[in-house]
């Protein structure tokens, strides 16, 4: 094994074609989404002027990720998760249509805008299940923490590089041509799904019951690995996300510079891709357990280190750190949740890991941002940071399961292949 490969596993891409094209379709797919989201926001404070109404697009994808994210996880463990990605991922391309025609069109309102923001989180929402549960499906258990790991960076190399183009193509051709290429990588999504075998939820003694979300989340209650792996997210986002306080620290520390500002999400973003393309060193463990909860208390101290640190180096460093922890700590929790599920309630489940890490974060911003006005930013932080770690201690000590969970050593079943 030469030294790219032992720091990178590219063994799913290399093995599996059907894999190997779904990674490549949702990769171009979450570049996509990047893209319309910067054009969104261009287009409301250009018509409205209003923070409000620019903050209100929050809501209007906040609570479809919710409601709509219960529901399909609950419908995915009935139906063929192929059929039902291909439909949701229909009804995503063809919001993006109507995103385009409203902005050629000049006719569009600030409402018809957040309408179809809403109608297209709620077609990704309900969806999302699904397409979590692929990368188990298609993947050898052995194999499915590198899986997740490709996942990830795929995600982070989009989120780096959709927001940065997306600037220039406005510039360029206005919020439609964003819309438009938007539109193309939904259709790429689809093909990779399309060619992708029937995903039918495999059958157990508890497949004869309904599949209601009740059930899954009893399921999540009585399995403390699980729990426990959902309840280290919520620990590390909602007591420690930092990106709101990143504008009032650089203001008391830095001058308020925007090139200094700018650095901090360079700093987090770099350090995430950098954990992902050196994931080989952490997805070939068998303990994602320990592997997780380790990186959550390498988050908490990092940020600790964000909260105090006068020397933008020093500040920038920490950063970095955390974001290469947070890699790692997604990637983990990913593995963990996937394989501790049998698949008749993967899509139930994946709901509630979906809407973990989608409401999570903005939890965490609106308690920084409440504590840092009530007090100040650097005791957010370090407040935040310090709860944090306690947190993850007393979940590490108490929660033996969590930190028992061993990788199988081999697949219960073959992974779905489709040429």
């Amino acid at each position: 094994m030469n030294v790219c490969d032992r720091l990178l596993d590219t063994r799913p891409v290399r093995s599996h074609a059907a894999f190997r094209r779904w990674w490549v379709g949702s990769t171009l797919s979450v570049f996509g989404g990047q893209l319309t989201t910067v054009a969104v926001l261009y287009q409301t404070w250009e018509s409205t002027g209003s923070s409000l109404a620019v903050g209100s697009l929050g809501i209007a994808r906040a609570v479809p990720a919710v409601l709509f994210g219960l529901l399909g996880g609950s419908v995915a463990d009935t139906v063929d998760r192929r059929r039902l990605v291909l439909l949701t991922t229909s009804g995503q391309f063809a919001c993006a249509g109507a995103l385009v025609l409203q902005a050629l069109s000049g006719f569009g309102s600030w409402w018809v805008l957040l309408a179809l923001v809403a109608a297209q989180e709620s077609c990704g929402a309900t969806g999302a299940p699904a397409r979590r549960s692929f990368t188990a499906r298609l993947l050898p258990d052995r194999q499915l923490p590198a899986g997740m790991a490709l996942n990830h960076l795929g995600m982070q190399t989009a989120m780096l590089s959709g927001p940065a183009l997306a600037g220039v193509i406005i510039a360029a051709r206005g919020v439609e041509g964003c819309y438009l290429l938007n539109a193309m990588t939904f259709a790429a999504a689809f093909y990779a799904v399309l060619r992708l075998p029937t995903i039918r939820p495999e059958a157990d003694e508890n497949r004869r019951k309904p599949a209601t979300i009740s059930a899954g989340l009893r399921y999540v209650a009585s399995r403390p690995e699980l729990h426990g792996a959902f309840l280290t997210d919520v620990l590390a986002t909602v007591l420690a996300m930092p990106t709101v306080l990143f504008p009032m620290v650089n203001e008391e520390r830095f001058g308020g510079s925007p090139e200094t500002l700018g650095l901090f999400w360079s700093a987090l973003a770099a350090g995430g891709i950098a954990a992902g393309l050196a994931s080989g060193l952490i997805t070939r463990l068998s303990r994602p357990g320990v592997v997780m909860l380790t990186a959550a208390g390498v988050w908490a101290v990092a940020l600790t280190g964000f909260g105090v640190a006068q020397q933008l180096w020093l500040l920038l460093g920490c950063l970095t750190l955390g974001g290469a922890a947070d890699t790692i700590s997604v990637i983990s929790r990913g593995a963990l949740v996937q394989l501790a599920i049998p698949d008749s309630h993967r899509g139930r489940i994946s709901s509630v890991d979906h809407i973990v890490g989608a409401a999570g974060p903005d939890l965490g911003e609106f308690r920084g941002g409440l504590l840092a006005g009530a007090t100040s930013a650097t005791f957010a932080a370090v407040s935040g940071a310090l709860c944090c770690g306690l947190g993850i201690l007393t979940l590490a000590v108490a929660n033996r399961p969590l930190r028992r969970f061993t990788v199988p050593n081999s697949s219960a079943s073959q992974p779905l292949q489709r040429g």
